[in-house]
Order: C-alpha cells, then structure tokens, then sequence
C-alpha cells in the first residue's frame, strides 16, 4: 500500500477507487472513522462466516458502531461498542451469543486493538 498526501490530507489509490483520508470530514474519511468501520466490517465479517458454516442464513445484518474517544488524550479510541442486529430464519440467541463471541475472538481487527481499545458487542434478532 502506498498513502501519498495532498494539500487536504492523504490518499491512496485501489483497484476499486481511491481512499481519502482527512483531519475534516468534508474533505475525506477521518482516521478514526476508519478504524471503527474496519473493526466492524471485520468483526461483521468473521461472525457471518460462522454462521454460514452453521448453516444459518442471514437476510440481512446491520452493525451499529458507537466509540468513545479520551479529548485529554489526543481524542483517542477509548472503546468501541458493536450492536448486530440480525434478520434471518432459525436465529437464536443461545447460538447468536456463542457465534459472536467466537468472531470478536477471531477478527484481526479486534486482535490488533486487544488491549488499546475496549471492544464490547452485543445483538437482536428482528422478524
């Protein structure tokens, strides 16, 4: 990967487009926002691996991402919360629980914060 900067912050150019990054939301994606998207894409990711090798198909599954950022600390990521919320037949919450604690375990970017950033997750089934 290689991240050049401009005049507005920096960017870097992929196969499927280009990446901006900026301090001003109006310019690009701000770093931390990109963190917490990655986090959750990730973590997203492996819990619907899981569940596919279980044989259970989600309709659709939807990750609200809430962070608490430290201003006194150069407004680091303090902790992140995931809420999945899940649509699919034969969902239950007994193996919905066990599925994403074994993804939050097994994401590289939940892995590469451990320690850093306080990751807590939790979950609903919808009709």
């Amino acid at each position: 990967m290689e991240v050049k900067s401009n005049q507005n912050g920096f960017y870097a150019d992929f196969e499927y487009g280009r990446l901006t990054v900026s301090g001003h939301e109006e310019e690009g994606f701000r770093p931390y926002q990109l963190m917490v998207a990655s986090i959750a894409a990730c973590s997203g990711a492996v819990f619907r691996k899981i569940l596919e090798k279980k044989r259970l198909q989600l309709k659709s599954m939807t990750i609200k991402a809430k962070e608490e950022r430290v201003p006194e600390e150069a407004d680091r990521l303090k902790s992140i919360h995931l809420h999945f919320v899940l649509k699919g037949e034969r969902l239950r919450p007994d193996i919905m629980e066990k599925a994403l604690k074994t993804a939050m375990r097994n994401c590289a970017m939940v892995r590469s914060v451990q320690g850093s950033i306080d990751i807590t997750e939790s979950f609903e089934i919808i009709p």
